[in-house]
């Protein structure tokens, strides 16, 4: 196995004049990979999330650097190393640091990759499933296993609050939980999801806008025994009114924006904790462990539902669909002709 003298590459562009970036699938030379890190990786495959969609749409504030290539997570196959964790043809996964950012990502043939990105595909998992959970479903297990080790537990005979339920962290989240034993309330902003998220394990489905409607007091009647928010800004501000005496809210995105105007009468009269979940900088054996929850999961009821497979050629038009809210579940890109059949 050797890297060829040109492969594919998804690259994003901005003109000289500080214009508006573009994206478009390239052939490049094998010098233009810039030596990252210390392993030189295959790319199986790689995904499109939220991140992904603004830089490939040339949103800015995203990308910090030109040339780029999107991609905050991939797995492929070691082709070099000189770190001795890592030996040519492991199975490796590779999350977030910038990558998409700072640092050349996931959608081409082709990546360097710093060795302490990289974690080996988990028991249990194959490269292609552990690609399937990727980033969301990381990010996902990490904010279940913060929630319960702050004494949530599906005794409680209250539902656990799922907001952005139709990503692909939201949809993650449901599963996980309904595997775990607990009632899941989902807030979905459009109504076609419903079944969808049922399928996975919801118990009910709330409608955005619906949700946003009912917060009118700073504190509301107890309804959630905790809350895995994906959506931040007003979401995140209303849900906490509505929370269980010392229950948690694990807060993991920002699509609504960063505003926060609650009061602190959650946290003081309720007792109420704010857990912040960050895939890329929780320590390295709290990911471990949280791969290796996720490995106990298979089958996990919805896997294929959630995931859907697309080219490397799609990535342009489907960063908009995205942005849109017209996808659901996460959204995979297959890379160097990798496989699509989802056994677990």
């Amino acid at each position: 196995m050797s890297i060829p003298d040109h492969f594919r590459a998804l690259i994003i562009s901005q003109p000289r004049d500080g214009g508006k970036a573009t994206a478009k699938l390239a052939t490049i030379p094998r010098e233009s990979l810039p030596a990252q890190g210390e392993v030189l990786m295959q790319v199986f495959y790689s995904s499109l999330n939220y991140k992904d969609a603004l830089a490939v749409t040339g949103q800015p504030k995203i990308v910090r650097s030109f040339p780029m290539v999107p991609g905050i997570d991939l797995a492929g196959i070691v082709v070099e190393s000189s770190d001795s964790r890592f030996k040519r043809g492991d199975s490796v996964i590779a999350t977030g640091w910038g990558l998409g950012e700072r640092y050349w990502g996931g959608m081409a043939d082709y990546a360097s990759v710093k060795a302490d990105w990289l974690l080996p595909v988990a028991p249990g998992l194959s490269l292609l499933t552990s690609m399937a959970f990727g980033t969301a479903g990381l990010t996902a297990m990490l904010s279940v296993l913060a929630l319960e080790q702050s004494g949530m537990t599906s005794k409680s005979g209250r539902e656990v609050l799922v907001t952005g339920a139709s990503g692909g962290v939201g949809s993650f989240a449901i599963a996980f939980l309904h595997r775990r034993g607990y009632k899941i309330a989902a807030v979905s902003h459009r109504k076609s999801n419903h079944d969808y998220l049922i399928n996975l394990g919801a118990d009910s489905v709330i409608d955005l806008s619906e949700f946003l409607a009912t917060f009118r007091q700073p504190l509301e009647s107890e309804r959630w025994a905790g809350a895995i928010d994906s959506v931040g800004g007003d979401v995140l501000s209303g849900l906490l009114s509505g929370m269980a005496y010392r229950s948690g809210v694990a807060c993991c995105g920002l699509a609504r924006g960063s505003e926060f105007s609650a009061t602190v009468f959650p946290f003081i009269l309720r007792g109420v904790r704010l857990i912040g979940i960050d895939s890329v900088y929780c320590p390295l054996e709290e990911r471990k462990r949280a791969w290796e929850e996720i490995g106990k999961t298979r089958p996990l009821q919805g896997l294929e539902e959630i995931t859907t497979f697309y080219s490397l050629e799609e990535v342009p038009e489907l960063a908009q669909a995205l942005l849109d809210g017209k996808l659901r579940g996460r959204s995979l890109i297959t890379i160097a002709g990798a496989e699509k059949a989802l056994v677990q």
